[in-house]
């Protein structure tokens, strides 16, 4: 008997029964692609001011039992170094990038964090026989291990439940990690979070000296930053007690003294860089340990409490540092003598334009594995890339146009880029073990010409030198970042991050001294606010605009007032040129479905003849954006397109 639905198959055309049958096959028919392992907003957030990032300076660091010795993070691997040496013994050498080591109270393991792929997980390392062994299997983000006191339990941070961050500690045993617990709950919370997820996080735990409690980093009923210090016994549901509440952002990473009695921990309270600060271990006020115009940041107190240990990017990329205490003055810790792993040799790195002269560009230089190399005070930067074209993330680093690599002996690759207006170059060379070998490449000009006698400008209307990354940026580090770019103009956005304006020492400075004939750094202004729209604000006469704000919830800036058109207004009477900065994520249609934009006060301004310019490439959507763009043209609108990167210049990532 013929069934009604083999009528209905009948009855229907070709084309329509295809898709009715693609329309009902089972979803396991077609694999989706994995979720991502975590599920947070503003990626390039976290991914900075948490997630740990290859630099070719250290980065991270612990103690060994003897408070005479030091392992940390640098390149990419685990080193040891004593702290009366300039030798640094290599302890890792992949295969993933290896950061955030904790050494265990005996002195017999160290737990470490291993990038491969999507996920971190954690990994064990024997420092006696230099076997390591993977921990976690999870497939997620697990960082911030920290061993108890007792060498018992290990302690993390892991997106396992739910994608969010949350603290972990497990069991640890004959080399083994037990089943972990989660410790802290998931709340969401009802507040108007922008940068932040409406799910709290805990992050950046550590021990009590007695392993009854741990302390951490949370948001708990708070709107801005990453928030305040808790304190929680370390067992899982336990109800935790805010000892102090500020903003913090990411990096405050408390640790107690050795008596227990103090935590230190990073924070830029009242100030535009992050400092070591110490309070009570029962909470309280907080004093600074130290003082300057650049980052102290991830501190460890010694077991013997004589010294704390921490990373600062005082001198623009990152070195490791001893605090006494007390006494207050601090050293580098200099690693000028490396042990490797691996046999090794050098590769000398010659990059020219077409008069033959030494030229800035972007440098990549990796071995036969794809694992990256760079001089070691150069700053690494992550560029983003398809993981089925390579298994490391892509790095590359800015060259003054002569550097010395210390790299494997072996195949070599160098990459080399400046700008649009000439060929990338590559080359492949054999180092061998104890040598140097010279590579000079060159990078001619082919400018893009219009007419006979003009020439196009190259320029970026939208960076910021330093916004809380890794390193400390400097208008001469921005022109050779500029030049190796091939970029003759950038225009630097004096901008908020949370609390601190760390470019505030450029404010009416105009074009920067440090700008040379071919290469200009303009410094600017970014004003911020999510609900009108971010403006760039370029050329004006005096300092910036304060509050460089608008629309924070819970603060005195509340209110949406001043508008962008008030803001236009006071900018223009000072010279200045306004434009709408990455302005639209997804095309708008406010009549069929209507939502709230990052640029909802975008139309009106242009019909008041308060927009100067917008930017159609930036980061955002610019298929979107040049959507509005061709709307507001079409409408007789003759706005200028600029394009601007967004691009935050102190970042690893």
């Amino acid at each position: 008997m013929e069934s009604p639905m083999s009528r209905l198959s009948l009855s229907l055309p070709l084309g329509s029964l295809l898709l009715a049958l693609l329309s009902t096959r089972s979803p396991c028919a077609a694999p989706q692609p994995p979720l991502p392992a975590i599920d947070l907003p503003h990626s390039y957030y976290y991914r900075e001011l948490y997630l740990p990032q290859l630099t070719s300076g250290p980065s991270s660091l612990a103690w060994a039992p003897d408070s005479r010795t030091l392992v940390f993070s640098m390149a990419g691997s685990l080193w040891r170094q004593r702290t009366d040496s300039t030798l640094a013994e290599q302890l890792t050498d992949g295969p993933g990038y290896d950061y955030q080591p904790d050494w265990s109270p005996d002195g017999r393991y160290i737990v470490y964090v291993s990038t491969q792929g999507q996920a971190m997980e954690l990994w064990l390392l024997e420092p006696a026989s230099g076997r390591t062994r993977q921990l976690t299997h999870t497939g997620t983000v697990n960082v911030e291990p920290r061993w108890s006191p007792d060498g018992g339990r290990i302690v993390y941070v892991s997106t396992a439940y739910h994608r969010h961050f949350h603290v972990f500690a497990a069991d640890f045993r004959d080399g083994e990690l037990g089943e972990p617990a989660l410790l802290t709950g998931e709340n969401k919370s009802p507040l108007p979070r922008y940068y932040y997820s409406a799910y709290d996080h805990e992050i950046n735990p550590t021990w009590t000296r007695d392993g009854k409690s741990i302390v951490f980093v949370s948001n708990r009923g708070r709107i801005h930053g990453t928030g305040g210090l808790w304190r929680a016994a370390a067992v899982a549901g336990a109800e935790p007690v805010e000892l102090r509440y500020e903003e913090t952002s990411w990096g405050a990473r408390p640790d107690f003294s050795p008596d227990g009695a103090r935590i230190v921990y990073s924070s830029y309270l009242g100030r535009n860089w992050m400092q070591l600060w110490l309070m009570p271990a029962s909470g309280g006020e907080p004093f600074p340990l130290t003082y300057g115009e650049w980052d102290e940041t991830g501190p460890r107190w010694s077991p013997d409490g004589a010294q704390i240990a921490f990373i600062s990017n005082r001198g623009g990329d990152l070195q490791l540092r001893l605090l006494r205490f007390p006494a207050g003055n601090s050293r580098a810790l200099e690693a000028s003598n490396r042990r490797r792993l691996r046999p090794s040799g050098a590769l000398h790195l010659t990059v020219r334009d077409e008069q033959g002269s030494l030229t800035a560009a972007r440098a990549v230089v990796t071995d036969a594995s794809g694992r990256f190399y760079a001089p070691a005070h150069a700053w690494t930067h992550h560029a983003e890339f398809d993981r089925n074209e390579q298994p490391f993330e892509a790095r590359y680093f800015h060259t003054a146009g002569d550097d010395v690599i210390e790299v494997p002996a072996g195949t070599v690759s160098i990459e080399l880029m400046k700008g649009l207006a000439r060929a990338p170059e590559r080359r492949t060379v054999e180092v061998r073990a104890g040598s140097t070998t010279e590579v000079d490449l060159a990078l001619p000009a082919r400018p893009w010409l219009d007419g006979s006698e003009r020439r196009w400008v190259s320029a970026d209307v939208h960076v910021h030198m330093n916004y809380g990354g890794h390193y400390r940026n400097t208008p001469a580090h921005l022109v050779l970042q500029a030049q190796a770019e091939d970029l003759d103009i950038v225009e630097n956005l004096i901008v908020n991050k949370e609390q601190r304006i760390p470019d505030i020492a450029s404010s009416g400075v105009g074009v920067d001294p440090a700008s040379t004939a071919g290469t200009l750094v303009v410094h600017g202004q970014e004003f911020h606010t999510s609900y009108w729209g971010h403006l760039g604000i370029l050329g004006f006469r005096g300092g910036i605009l304060l509050p460089g704000y608008a629309g924070y919830p819970n603060t005195a800036a509340a209110s949406l007032s001043p508008t962008n058109a008030d803001i236009a207004d006071l900018a223009h009477a000072r010279g200045a040129l306004i434009g709408y900065v990455h302005p639209f994520e997804e095309d708008p249609q406010p009549l069929t479905r209507p939502a709230h934009t990052d640029a909802d006060e975008l139309p009106v301004d242009v019909a008041l003849g308060k927009v100067d310019y917008m930017e159609i490439v930036a980061f955002a959507d610019h298929k979107a954006t040049a959507g509005v763009w061709y709307r507001l043209l079409n409408l007789g609108f003759r706005i200028p397109a600029a394009a601007g990167t967004d691009a935050m210049a102190n970042y690893a990532t």
